[in-house]
Protein backbone atom coordinates (compact mmCIF):
# COMPACT_ATOMS: atom_id res chain seq x y z
CA UNK A 1 0.00 0.00 0.00
CA UNK A 2 1.17 3.73 -0.76
CA UNK A 3 1.40 5.69 2.46
CA UNK A 4 1.46 9.35 2.58
CA UNK A 5 3.02 11.84 5.01
CA UNK A 6 2.34 15.95 4.37
CA UNK A 7 3.40 18.37 6.19
CA UNK A 8 1.03 19.09 9.16
CA UNK A 9 -0.19 22.85 8.29
CA UNK A 10 -2.22 23.54 11.65
CA UNK A 11 -0.67 26.84 13.27
CA UNK A 12 2.63 26.27 15.14
CA UNK A 13 2.41 22.38 14.72
CA UNK A 14 5.71 20.91 13.88
CA UNK A 15 5.16 17.59 14.37
CA UNK A 16 5.38 14.95 11.71
CA UNK A 17 2.93 11.74 11.08
CA UNK A 18 6.01 9.71 10.30
CA UNK A 19 9.84 9.85 11.52
CA UNK A 20 12.89 8.49 9.20
CA UNK A 21 13.16 5.60 11.23
CA UNK A 22 9.25 4.34 10.67
CA UNK A 23 9.92 5.51 6.89
CA UNK A 24 12.57 2.55 6.97
CA UNK A 25 10.06 -0.15 8.63
CA UNK A 26 7.16 0.61 6.24
CA UNK A 27 9.46 0.47 2.96
CA UNK A 28 10.62 -2.79 4.67
CA UNK A 29 7.66 -4.02 4.69
CA UNK A 30 7.24 -3.69 0.83
CA UNK A 31 4.79 -0.04 1.42
CA UNK A 32 6.76 2.70 -0.73
CA UNK A 33 6.31 6.04 1.25
CA UNK A 34 5.50 9.28 -0.05
CA UNK A 35 6.88 12.01 2.11
CA UNK A 36 5.79 16.16 1.52
CA UNK A 37 8.86 17.96 0.94
CA UNK A 38 9.88 19.60 4.12
CA UNK A 39 7.49 17.56 6.06
CA UNK A 40 9.88 16.57 9.31
CA UNK A 41 11.94 19.58 9.37
CA UNK A 42 10.37 21.44 11.88
CA UNK A 43 10.70 18.07 14.30
CA UNK A 44 14.65 17.85 13.53
CA UNK A 45 14.11 15.76 10.12
CA UNK A 46 15.49 16.92 6.86
CA UNK A 47 14.22 15.88 3.65
CA UNK A 48 17.82 13.42 3.22
CA UNK A 49 16.97 11.91 6.19
CA UNK A 50 13.60 10.32 4.60
CA UNK A 51 14.80 9.42 1.10
CA UNK A 52 17.69 7.25 3.47
CA UNK A 53 15.23 5.77 4.73
CA UNK A 54 13.72 4.81 1.15
CA UNK A 55 10.47 7.23 0.73
CA UNK A 56 10.30 9.57 -2.10
CA UNK A 57 9.69 13.56 -1.69
CA UNK A 58 6.87 14.68 -2.98
CA UNK A 59 6.64 18.63 -3.99
CA UNK A 60 3.49 19.60 -2.40
CA UNK A 61 0.67 18.44 -0.40
CA UNK A 62 -1.68 17.27 -3.34
CA UNK A 63 0.74 14.58 -4.61
CA UNK A 64 1.07 13.35 -1.37
CA UNK A 65 -2.93 13.04 -1.34
CA UNK A 66 -2.69 11.62 -5.28
CA UNK A 67 -0.40 9.08 -4.86
CA UNK A 68 -0.90 7.54 -1.35
CA UNK A 69 -3.82 5.40 -0.09
CA UNK A 70 -3.25 5.57 3.62
CA UNK A 71 -2.54 9.34 4.56
CA UNK A 72 -0.48 9.09 8.17
CA UNK A 73 -0.70 11.95 10.31
CA UNK A 74 -0.35 14.15 13.63
CA UNK A 75 -3.43 16.62 13.65
CA UNK A 76 -7.02 16.21 12.39
CA UNK A 77 -7.15 17.32 8.62
CA UNK A 78 -7.96 21.25 7.61
CA UNK A 79 -10.65 22.25 5.11
CA UNK A 80 -8.12 22.60 2.58
CA UNK A 81 -6.58 18.38 3.38
CA UNK A 82 -10.72 17.56 3.17
CA UNK A 83 -10.80 18.18 -0.32
CA UNK A 84 -8.05 16.09 -1.11
CA UNK A 85 -9.17 13.18 0.39
CA UNK A 86 -11.25 10.83 -1.74
CA UNK A 87 -13.05 7.27 -1.22
CA UNK A 88 -9.54 5.04 -2.05
CA UNK A 89 -8.06 6.76 1.40
CA UNK A 90 -7.31 5.46 4.75
CA UNK A 91 -6.89 8.57 7.23
CA UNK A 92 -4.80 7.85 10.15
CA UNK A 93 -4.70 10.37 12.70
CA UNK A 94 -5.62 12.73 15.69
CA UNK A 95 -9.10 13.15 14.39
CA UNK A 96 -11.63 14.82 17.70
CA UNK A 97 -14.94 15.06 15.67
CA UNK A 98 -17.29 15.27 18.61
CA UNK A 99 -16.57 19.07 19.08
CA UNK A 100 -15.74 19.76 15.32
CA UNK A 101 -18.78 19.22 13.14
CA UNK A 102 -17.35 20.52 10.11
CA UNK A 103 -14.54 18.40 9.86
CA UNK A 104 -16.93 15.69 10.26
CA UNK A 105 -18.93 16.83 7.41
CA UNK A 106 -15.88 17.59 5.55
CA UNK A 107 -14.42 13.52 5.89
CA UNK A 108 -18.51 11.99 5.68
CA UNK A 109 -18.44 14.01 1.83
CA UNK A 110 -14.82 12.75 1.11
CA UNK A 111 -15.77 9.04 1.63
CA UNK A 112 -12.48 8.11 2.96
CA UNK A 113 -12.28 5.61 6.20
CA UNK A 114 -10.51 7.78 9.10
CA UNK A 115 -9.43 6.07 12.19
CA UNK A 116 -8.62 8.53 14.64
CA UNK A 117 -5.99 7.80 17.16
CA UNK A 118 -7.29 8.98 20.08
CA UNK A 119 -10.30 6.11 20.07
CA UNK A 120 -8.26 3.17 19.18
CA UNK A 121 -8.04 0.85 22.74
CA UNK A 122 -6.05 -1.77 24.30
CA UNK A 123 -7.05 -4.74 25.73
CA UNK A 124 -7.11 -3.02 29.75
CA UNK A 125 -9.58 -0.35 28.22
CA UNK A 126 -6.77 1.99 27.67
CA UNK A 127 -5.92 4.27 24.54
CA UNK A 128 -2.29 2.95 23.65
CA UNK A 129 -2.61 6.17 21.08
CA UNK A 130 -3.61 8.53 23.22
CA UNK A 131 -1.46 8.05 25.84
CA UNK A 132 2.04 8.81 24.55
CA UNK A 133 0.61 12.71 23.89
CA UNK A 134 -1.24 12.95 27.13
CA UNK A 135 2.27 12.13 28.94
CA UNK A 136 4.04 14.88 27.02
CA UNK A 137 0.83 17.50 27.28
CA UNK A 138 0.33 16.76 30.95
CA UNK A 139 4.06 17.36 31.67
CA UNK A 140 3.63 20.46 29.30
CA UNK A 141 0.70 21.76 31.35
CA UNK A 142 3.00 22.07 34.21
CA UNK A 143 5.62 24.37 32.84
CA UNK A 144 2.85 26.39 30.71
CA UNK A 145 1.30 26.83 34.25
CA UNK A 146 4.40 28.11 35.60
CA UNK A 147 5.36 30.50 33.14
CA UNK A 148 1.48 31.54 32.87
CA UNK A 149 1.32 32.19 36.81
CA UNK A 150 3.97 35.11 36.35
CA UNK A 151 3.05 38.77 36.21
CA UNK A 152 4.28 39.88 33.01
CA UNK A 153 1.99 37.23 31.67
CA UNK A 154 -1.30 38.33 32.99
CA UNK A 155 -0.89 35.66 36.01
CA UNK A 156 -0.99 36.62 40.02
CA UNK A 157 2.85 36.84 40.34
CA UNK A 158 3.54 33.60 41.72
CA UNK A 159 6.49 31.15 41.80
CA UNK A 160 5.10 28.01 41.12
CA UNK A 161 7.79 25.86 43.84
CA UNK A 162 7.55 28.65 46.55
CA UNK A 163 10.90 29.91 47.80
CA UNK A 164 12.04 28.59 52.00
CA UNK A 165 9.44 30.40 53.79
CA UNK A 166 6.78 31.17 51.25
CA UNK A 167 4.55 28.54 50.27
CA UNK A 168 4.25 27.05 47.15
CA UNK A 169 1.27 27.03 44.35
CA UNK A 170 -1.64 25.14 44.74
CA UNK A 171 -2.34 23.06 41.46
CA UNK A 172 -6.05 21.44 41.52
CA UNK A 173 -5.99 18.15 38.51
CA UNK A 174 -9.17 17.33 37.77
CA UNK A 175 -8.44 14.10 36.18
CA UNK A 176 -6.07 11.37 37.32
CA UNK A 177 -5.86 9.68 34.27
CA UNK A 178 -2.57 9.66 31.81
CA UNK A 179 -2.56 13.77 31.52
CA UNK A 180 -3.56 14.04 35.08
CA UNK A 181 -0.58 11.78 36.45
CA UNK A 182 1.92 13.69 34.46
CA UNK A 183 0.62 17.01 35.30
CA UNK A 184 0.47 15.56 39.45
CA UNK A 185 4.25 14.24 38.55
CA UNK A 186 5.16 17.39 37.25
CA UNK A 187 4.03 19.73 39.82
CA UNK A 188 5.19 17.93 42.61
CA UNK A 189 8.70 17.34 41.34
CA UNK A 190 8.86 21.10 41.13
CA UNK A 191 7.46 21.36 44.71
CA UNK A 192 3.90 22.54 44.24
CA UNK A 193 0.96 21.37 46.54
CA UNK A 194 -0.78 18.80 44.32
CA UNK A 195 -4.64 17.56 44.86
CA UNK A 196 -5.78 15.30 41.98
CA UNK A 197 -9.73 15.23 41.84
CA UNK A 198 -10.88 11.58 40.81
CA UNK A 199 -14.21 10.00 40.32
CA UNK A 200 -12.74 5.97 40.30
CA UNK A 201 -11.65 5.03 43.65
CA UNK A 202 -9.64 2.56 42.21
CA UNK A 203 -7.45 4.93 40.62
CA UNK A 204 -7.40 6.91 43.36
CA UNK A 205 -5.79 4.36 45.27
CA UNK A 206 -3.07 3.76 42.37
CA UNK A 207 -2.30 7.51 42.46
CA UNK A 208 -1.57 7.24 46.11
CA UNK A 209 0.86 4.38 46.08
CA UNK A 210 2.42 5.87 42.95
CA UNK A 211 3.14 9.27 45.36
CA UNK A 212 3.52 7.85 48.65
CA UNK A 213 1.78 10.91 50.17
CA UNK A 214 2.96 13.96 47.91
CA UNK A 215 -0.48 14.34 46.65
CA UNK A 216 -3.58 14.62 48.09
CA UNK A 217 -6.55 13.11 46.04
CA UNK A 218 -10.36 13.68 46.37
CA UNK A 219 -13.24 11.86 44.97
CA UNK A 220 -14.81 14.13 42.46
CA UNK A 221 -18.18 15.69 43.05
CA UNK A 222 -19.68 18.93 42.24
CA UNK A 223 -18.78 20.23 46.06
CA UNK A 224 -14.76 19.00 46.04
CA UNK A 225 -14.65 20.73 42.45
CA UNK A 226 -16.54 23.86 43.71
CA UNK A 227 -14.28 23.77 47.14
CA UNK A 228 -10.88 22.98 45.39
CA UNK A 229 -11.37 25.69 42.47
CA UNK A 230 -11.33 28.52 45.36
CA UNK A 231 -8.29 27.74 47.04
CA UNK A 232 -6.21 27.04 43.90
CA UNK A 233 -3.75 29.16 41.78
CA UNK A 234 -3.90 26.78 38.83
CA UNK A 235 -6.64 24.21 37.69
CA UNK A 236 -5.60 21.97 34.73
CA UNK A 237 -8.13 20.24 33.11
CA UNK A 238 -7.56 16.62 32.55
CA UNK A 239 -10.67 14.73 31.81
CA UNK A 240 -11.92 13.09 29.03
CA UNK A 241 -14.35 10.77 27.61
CA UNK A 242 -13.07 8.92 24.72
CA UNK A 243 -14.53 10.21 21.51
CA UNK A 244 -17.85 12.70 23.07
CA UNK A 245 -16.98 15.93 24.17
CA UNK A 246 -15.59 16.91 27.57
CA UNK A 247 -17.87 17.31 29.93
CA UNK A 248 -17.73 21.15 31.95
CA UNK A 249 -16.25 21.10 35.16
CA UNK A 250 -15.91 24.51 35.76
CA UNK A 251 -18.64 26.94 34.98
CA UNK A 252 -18.33 31.05 33.95
CA UNK A 253 -19.86 32.09 37.03
CA UNK A 254 -17.60 29.78 39.10
CA UNK A 255 -14.88 32.37 38.08
CA UNK A 256 -16.00 35.34 39.48
CA UNK A 257 -15.09 33.11 42.92
CA UNK A 258 -11.38 32.21 41.99
CA UNK A 259 -8.44 34.00 42.59
CA UNK A 260 -7.75 37.01 40.65
CA UNK A 261 -4.93 35.97 38.44
CA UNK A 262 -5.43 32.19 39.27
CA UNK A 263 -4.31 29.89 35.98
CA UNK A 264 -6.97 27.51 34.25
CA UNK A 265 -4.58 25.16 31.29
CA UNK A 266 -7.33 23.15 29.25
CA UNK A 267 -5.47 20.23 28.46
CA UNK A 268 -9.21 18.65 27.26
CA UNK A 269 -9.53 21.55 24.39
CA UNK A 270 -8.80 18.83 21.84
CA UNK A 271 -12.36 17.28 22.62
CA UNK A 272 -14.31 20.91 23.24
CA UNK A 273 -12.66 21.77 26.47
CA UNK A 274 -13.98 21.03 30.33
CA UNK A 275 -14.04 24.69 31.09
CA UNK A 276 -17.39 26.61 29.59
CA UNK A 277 -15.54 29.61 28.98
CA UNK A 278 -12.43 27.51 26.88
CA UNK A 279 -11.97 28.33 23.35
CA UNK A 280 -9.01 26.93 21.31
CA UNK A 281 -5.63 29.09 21.33
CA UNK A 282 -2.30 28.93 19.86
CA UNK A 283 1.70 28.58 21.11
CA UNK A 284 1.72 32.04 19.33
CA UNK A 285 -0.71 33.63 21.36
CA UNK A 286 -1.57 31.16 23.99
CA UNK A 287 -3.92 33.10 26.60
CA UNK A 288 -6.31 35.15 27.46
CA UNK A 289 -8.72 36.45 30.67
CA UNK A 290 -12.32 36.16 31.41
CA UNK A 291 -13.12 37.64 34.69
CA UNK A 292 -9.60 37.76 36.59
CA UNK A 293 -8.71 34.59 35.53
CA UNK A 294 -5.96 33.56 32.96
CA UNK A 295 -6.90 30.61 30.56
CA UNK A 296 -4.69 28.48 28.84
CA UNK A 297 -6.02 26.14 25.83
CA UNK A 298 -3.76 25.59 23.27
CA UNK A 299 -4.88 22.87 20.76
CA UNK A 300 -1.51 21.08 20.50
CA UNK A 301 0.41 21.59 23.62
CA UNK A 302 2.91 18.48 22.55
CA UNK A 303 3.54 20.40 19.14
CA UNK A 304 5.77 22.69 21.52
CA UNK A 305 8.19 19.56 21.67
CA UNK A 306 7.74 18.22 18.35
CA UNK A 307 11.08 16.11 18.52
CA UNK A 308 10.25 14.51 21.44
CA UNK A 309 6.10 14.25 20.83
CA UNK A 310 6.79 12.64 16.69
CA UNK A 311 8.95 9.66 18.40
CA UNK A 312 6.70 9.34 21.36
CA UNK A 313 3.81 9.11 18.80
CA UNK A 314 5.33 6.99 16.26
CA UNK A 315 6.17 4.29 18.71
CA UNK A 316 2.77 3.56 19.53
CA UNK A 317 1.02 4.41 16.48
CA UNK A 318 3.83 2.16 14.03
CA UNK A 319 2.07 -1.48 14.65
CA UNK A 320 -1.06 -0.66 13.83
CA UNK A 321 0.02 1.82 10.85
CA UNK A 322 1.43 -1.52 9.51
CA UNK A 323 -1.29 -3.58 9.68
CA UNK A 324 -3.42 -1.44 8.37
CA UNK A 325 -0.62 -1.14 5.45
CA UNK A 326 -0.43 -4.85 5.45
CA UNK A 327 -3.98 -5.81 5.11
CA UNK A 328 -6.42 -2.53 4.20
CA UNK A 329 -9.10 -2.11 6.38
CA UNK A 330 -9.37 -5.84 6.78
CA UNK A 331 -7.11 -5.04 9.99
CA UNK A 332 -9.23 -3.77 11.71
CA UNK A 333 -12.00 -7.11 10.96
CA UNK A 334 -8.44 -9.06 12.52
CA UNK A 335 -8.03 -6.19 15.80
CA UNK A 336 -11.30 -5.16 17.31
CA UNK A 337 -8.83 -2.45 19.05
CA UNK A 338 -8.17 -1.05 15.75
CA UNK A 339 -11.82 -1.07 15.04
CA UNK A 340 -12.60 1.09 17.65
CA UNK A 341 -10.78 3.47 16.00
CA UNK A 342 -13.05 3.90 13.05
CA UNK A 343 -15.25 6.73 13.26
CA UNK A 344 -16.05 7.65 9.52
CA UNK A 345 -16.62 5.36 6.31
CA UNK A 346 -18.10 5.38 3.37
CA UNK A 347 -19.81 9.10 4.26
CA UNK A 348 -21.37 6.84 7.90
CA UNK A 349 -20.28 7.63 11.20
CA UNK A 350 -18.96 4.59 12.67
CA UNK A 351 -18.33 5.45 16.21
CA UNK A 352 -20.73 5.54 18.76
CA UNK A 353 -20.14 8.32 21.44
CA UNK A 354 -18.93 10.75 17.87
CA UNK A 355 -22.15 9.96 16.51
CA UNK A 356 -24.01 11.01 19.54
CA UNK A 357 -22.14 13.81 19.94
CA UNK A 358 -22.13 15.23 16.60
CA UNK A 359 -26.52 13.88 16.61
CA UNK A 360 -25.62 11.60 13.33
CA UNK A 361 -26.86 8.12 13.24
CA UNK A 362 -24.65 5.82 14.16
CA UNK A 363 -23.66 2.84 12.02
CA UNK A 364 -21.64 -0.36 12.82
CA UNK A 365 -18.02 -0.12 11.92
CA UNK A 366 -18.20 -4.22 10.61
CA UNK A 367 -21.35 -3.54 8.65
CA UNK A 368 -20.27 -0.63 7.13
CA UNK A 369 -18.14 -1.88 4.92
CA UNK A 370 -19.68 -5.26 4.05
Amino acid sequence: MRVGVPREIKPDEYRVGLTPTAVREYVSHGHPVIVEKGAGVGAGYPDSAYTKAGASIAPDAEAVFAGAELIVKVKEPQAVEWARLTDKHILFTYLHLAPDPAQAEGLLASGCAAIAYETVTDSAGGLPLLAPMSEVAGRIAVFSAGETLLKHNGGMGLLLSGVPGVPPARIVVLGGGVVGMNAARMAAGLGAEVVIVERSIPRMRELDNMFQGRILTRYSTQDAVDEEILKADVVIGAVLTAGASAPKMIRKDDLKRMKPGSVLVDVSIDQGGCFETSRPTTHADPTYTVDGVVHYCVANMPGAAPRTSSEALVHATLSFGLALANHGLDALKKDKHLAKGLNVLKGQVTHPAVAEALGKPFVDAYGAWK
